[in-house]
This record gives C-alpha cells, sequence and structure tokens, in this order.
C-alpha cells in the first residue's frame, strides 16, 4: 500500500529495550476533502530513510499495516495495528544538478524544400 501527503513531522530516532530495537515516527498530511494526519513507524534500520527529508516536502510512502493481539495480566486480549514504513520518495519534480532544462517538444512543422515531384514517388 502506498500514503502521499506532506510531511508535517519527523521525530528523532528511539532505541528499547536490551536488543537496541530503533523506533522513528513521521506524520503525513494527506491532501484530501479531509485531509488526514497519519503516523507511520519507521523501524530498525528503515530508520534511516527519513535523513533526507524534511517538513513541508510531498511524498509517497509505501507501507504495511500490521497488527498484533496482546493479554494483559487480567486475562483481557486487546489488539493494536499501526502502519509501518519501509520506503519513502519524494514527490516534488527535481532535476539533477549540473543538468540544463529540458525544452518542451515543439509542435511539428513540414519542411518548405521539398520538390513537388518528390511528393510522388510512393510506389501505390
Amino acid at each position: 500500500m502506498e500514503l502521499e501527503g506532506k510531511i508535517k513531522m519527523i521525530g528523532d530516532t528511539k532505541t528499547f529495550g536490551n536488543n537496541g530495537f530503533r523506533k522513528r515516527e513521521v506524520v503525513v498530511t494527506t491532501e484530501e476533502q479531509y485531509p488526514q494526519h497519519i503516523m507511520v513507524e519507521f523501524v530498525q534500520d528503515k530508520c534511516d530513510l527519513l535523513n533526507n527529508y524534511n517538513l513541508g516536502q510531498d511524498v509517497k510512502i509505501s507501507i504495511n499495516l500490521r497488527g498484533r493481539e496482546w493479554t494483559n495480566p487480567q486475562g483481557e486480549t486487546k489488539y493494536f495495528n499501526s502502519i509501518q514504513g519501509w520506503r519513502i520518495e519524494n514527490l516534488q519534480a527535481s532535476q539533477p544538478e549540473g543538468m540544463p532544462p529540458v525544452p518542451p517538444m515543439e509542435a511539428f512543422e513540414p519542411a518548405d524544400n521539398l520538390n513537388e515531384e518528390d511528393h510522388d514517388d510512393l510506389p501505390f
């Protein structure tokens, strides 16, 4: 699945537990009639994917929906969902540095230097 929008917040990388589990959150605001502020988690080595992004950038994030079950000490079972990102792309048109802009295509103009007899050389 994919999510598109403008970056509203990028959190710091947080480390949890003795095994060094890493997590970093980003909030993306969708651009639709009723904009949504969607929080996406990037975990472990994917945290570093956010290093090159800034607030206000338009991005497309590839996501997976995750769900888990947890039973509390009182024996009640609860369910939790999360949105995990695994790829992020800049949607703003970017031109590589040092490259001249691509000129627009011009309308086709027929050649003026053709002789009248050149038009009749078709074999059919």
